[in-house]
């Protein structure tokens, strides 16, 4: 039995009744991909990702149409919304005034300092934590000047200066996220931060691409960060539907050891003693699964001889052979099926 991973230690915020850092379970976050001022498609998206299993949700706050909006969505949902919000503190504060329960905003960016007061003694008052959220791609000129690229130094020190500008009015319900496109430079930016401050992060990779380029990308990436117990919340952004999103950060928690939420698939990959369409089979059963919230291992397997050994560990599995197959728990065989018998029967034994 392999020892679970240790986790760096942090401050721990509130993001509705989610906890967020403090050693508590890690977070999965998904973002809106609706336009914020219709309400009810809004709403529908985010009731789709309650079900898929997001436990935060991030929505774009692009005007004052879409912050009055806010309210509404919120009373149409039952997970705690974030409003992202760039430069307009108004915005904010009227995201304040709808109920949302945090903000992501870098200071920094909103203009003066009595703007600043009153973002934060608004967020205070209604104990709302802000996110500092850090992008290579929209860097300050003068860390540009001063470190020539998005360095993850540059990263870092963009977030200290927002974080001191938080401190500096004494507000300290923060977390943080340092995220670029590439995947060197995010990890770097965030061992970085991680040495020097105790603020919990969130962690992802900034514009990872299309569904396939941005798994392996997120993969690699988150995956490098939480197995040196570094992140306390994620999201995996892909150009794609953001259930596949949430789908997509519940593999990586899982694959680490770090959440048993839904099902884990174990399937082989095929070889010339396969007499069976384990593609087709996998790819069913994986469909099937999606919406399994509870934790259990399924396997697919290819070889009716050494398919259940092999897959010893899986509550339930199927393994096939030529026009037949078995199905099995726990690495004992229960019945001997036809090939098309298999899907059905493997479908009973995992809703029983």
């Amino acid at each position: 039995m392999s020892m679970p991973l240790k986790r760096k230690k942090t401050r721990v915020v509130y993001v509705g009744g989610v906890a967020i850092g403090g050693g508590s379970p890690i977070s999965v976050q998904s973002m809106t991909k609706t336009d914020t001022r219709d309400a009810k498609a809004t709403a529908r998206q985010i009731r789709t990702l309650e079900k898929a299993g997001c436990e935060i949700i991030r929505i774009a706050v692009p005007d004052m149409e879409a912050a009055e909006t806010l309210g509404k969505i919120k009373k149409s949902v039952s997970i705690p919304i974030i409003a992202d919000i760039h430069f307009d503190w108004k915005l904010a504060l009227e995201a304040v005034r709808q109920g949302i329960d945090g903000l992501r905003i870098n200071p920094g960016n909103i203009g003066a300092r009595w703007k600043v007061e009153e973002v934060v003694t608004a967020a205070r008052d209604r104990h709302i934590p802000i996110r500092i959220g850090v992008n290579a791609g929209s860097l300050s000129k003068k860390l540009l000047a001063k470190y020539r690229h998005p360095s993850p130094e540059a990263l870092v020190e963009s977030a200290a200066e927002h974080i001191e500008i938080l401190e500096s009015l004494r507000f300290r319900d923060i977390k943080v996220s340092l995220k670029a496109s590439n995947v060197p430079t995010t990890v770097d930016a965030y061992r970085l931060f991680s040495r020097k401050f105790r603020y919990p992060l969130h962690v992802g990779i900034s514009e990872a691409g299309p569904s396939f380029t941005g798994m392996i990308k997120s993969s690699v990436g988150i995956g490098i960060l939480l197995a040196e117990g570094i992140g306390d919340t994620v999201r995996v952004s892909l150009s794609a539907e953001p259930a596949e999103e949430v789908r997509v950060a519940y593999e990586i928690l899982k694959s680490l050891g770090l959440r048993e939420k839904g099902a884990n698939i174990v399937s082989c990959p095929t070889c010339g003693r396969c007499e069976i369409d384990i593609r087709g089979l996998a790819a069913k059963v994986e469909n099937l699964l999606k919406d399994v919230h509870k934790p259990i291992t399924v396997a697919v397997m290819g070889c009716i001889v050494n398919g259940p050994g092999e897959a010893r560990e899986a509550d339930v599995g199927i393994a096939g052979g030529k026009g037949t197959g078995l199905l099995f728990k726990k690495g004992k065989i229960v019945r001997r099926l036809k090939e098309s018998e298999l899907l059905d029967a493997l479908k009973k034994e995992i809703w029983e």
